[in-house]
């Protein structure tokens, strides 16, 4: 995919997440626009760079890269950044990337059929496991934080 095709992409999933936001959180998508354009702008450059830059390393691993690098105190605008970041609540991007996930899913459903009954079981494994996981952790923290 080109990064033209990219930025798109990104745009249509920035605009389905806005409404999601607002829907969902009550943000209004003019307060929100900037820090998802922010998100936008950071996931653009990582893509590019990983196009560019020598090596097989995923466009993911930029962005991530970037974008605790322009968080980070001290670096130049970063309070800005965060603050306008924050405005865009990351479970309303949830919305397009599993419909996203589910179109993929569906497009390539031969492929799945291929894979047979063990990659279901795996993947109840994985949901069961971080479901799991992700209670025992709650709790510890809870507990340590007194709250039960």
């Amino acid at each position: 995919m080109n990064l033209k095709h990219s930025l798109i992409v990104l745009l249509i999933t920035a605009a389905i997440s806005l409404v999601g936001n607002f829907v969902g959180y009550q943000i209004s998508i003019i307060e929100a626009i900037p820090g998802m354009l922010i998100l936008v702008a950071i996931s653009i450059a990582g893509i590019a760079l990983a196009k560019v830059l020598p090596g097989n390393i995923p466009s993911v691993a930029y962005i991530v890269t970037l974008s605790t690098i322009m968080t980070v105190p001290g670096f130049p605008g970063a309070a800005t950044i965060s603050g306008l970041v924050g405005k865009v609540n990351f479970l309303a991007l949830a919305t397009p990337i599993l419909g996203y996930a589910g179109i993929y899913t569906g497009k390539n459903l031969d492929s799945l059929k291929k894979t047979g009954w063990k990659i279901i079981m795996l993947a109840l494994f994985v949901i069961f496991g971080t479901y799991i996981g992700s209670a025992i952790i709650a709790d510890v923290v809870l507990r340590i934080i007194g709250q039960i």
